[in-house]
């Protein structure tokens, strides 16, 4: 069995999985992920699917473009390639970094930048930045994978020292305390 990422970008309206979905079902697809989210008014979808061993790339992506045509999306498919090298999430502990403050370019690079430097993953990012100084408009969530080996203490200092520098406010969590505190 193989897999793909199939990627689907477009202006939101309802229908957009329905259709995807049905063109994936009937290319023999089974889908084992899906990551969806409308931005403003723009739909993004990102599935994993595994499928039949002879399904060629082009062909799952004719199938999808054919389906989904009526309303002009963009769609990528890729064959998914196992990493041999990746560290297995066993070495990794995820966290929850979120900041507030004002809007200005840039926020997201110095931060990730930094993150990078320690090897530290994002493996899920929410923003909303709305403008103006009300830090109450303006929000990151980073959800992250730190390398197990990684000298958190330096890592906080470094986050914090950053946020201090962007006038932002910063909160660093472990993911099980984050969903603790935040569940209802």
């Amino acid at each position: 069995m193989q897999k793909f990422v199939i990627s689907i970008l477009g202006q939101d309206r309802p229908g957009i999985i329905a259709r995807a979905t049905r063109a994936m079902f009937q290319q023999q697809c089974n889908i084992e992920n899906i990551s969806q989210t409308i931005v403003q008014t723009e739909f993004s979808g990102i599935f994993i699917v595994s499928a039949p061993p002879d399904l060629r790339t082009e062909t799952l992506q004719a199938a999808l473009v054919e389906e989904t045509a009526s309303l002009g999306l963009y769609v990528y498919v890729k064959p998914l390639i196992e990493p041999k090298d990746s560290p297995s999430f066993k070495e990794r502990e995820p966290f929850v970094i979120t900041t507030e403050g004002p809007d200005r370019m840039g926020l997201i690079t110095e931060m990730t930048s930094l993150m990078a430097s320690y090897q530290v993953n994002v493996t899920n990012l929410k923003a909303v930045f709305k403008g103006g100084d009300n830090p109450r408009e303006n929000h990151t969530i980073y959800e992250v994978d730190i390398p197990v080996g990684t000298n958190k203490k330096a890592l906080d200092r470094d986050l914090r020292e950053k946020a201090g520098e962007l006038g932002l406010e910063i909160s660093i969590q472990h993911r099980n305390i984050f969903e603790a505190i935040h569940r209802i």
